[in-house]
């Protein structure tokens, strides 16, 4: 695949709405040590999110009255999941679930950011194969 400075190399990039561009890179970056990869006027800012990345986008007029987020998550992997919960917490993000180790190996915690999208954040603390936790393994 071809390399392009001007888009994230991650195979995956979600594309979240906001209000403000500029303010929602702010604060993902305040409360979930994001960094900025790049802008594209005000309208839109890609984030570096580990070795993914994030793009966030204006909204359009007829979204502003919509709910967001509802049914939606984006997992993050984090090395610490307790620590970066308490980061989060203290820079402005809605804990909707303490850190919890689930028996596939993940310790996780979901938030909310202030425009009410859930984010995941999962630390691997174990290798379990899907078969001990009633998963089904396909193409591991």
């Amino acid at each position: 695949m071809l390399s392009n400075r001007s888009i994230p190399s991650a195979s995956v990039i979600p594309v979240l709405a906001y209000r403000d561009v500029n303010e929602a890179a702010a604060w993902l970056s305040n409360a979930f040590g994001f960094t900025v990869r790049l802008r594209i006027g005000s309208h839109r800012v890609q984030l570096n999110v580990g070795n993914g990345a994030v793009i966030v986008r204006e909204m359009r007029p007829n979204e502003v009255d919509a709910v967001l987020g509802v049914g939606h998550s984006i997992t993050v992997r984090v090395e610490d999941a307790d620590a970066h919960c308490r980061h989060a917490k203290a820079h402005g993000a809605r804990i909707t679930q303490d850190p919890v180790t689930q028996p596939y190996g993940e310790r996780q915690y979901h938030a909310q950011d202030f425009m009410g999208y859930s984010w995941t954040f999962s630390q691997s603390v174990a290798d379990v194969h899907p078969q001990e936790w009633g998963g089904t393994a396909e193409q591991l």
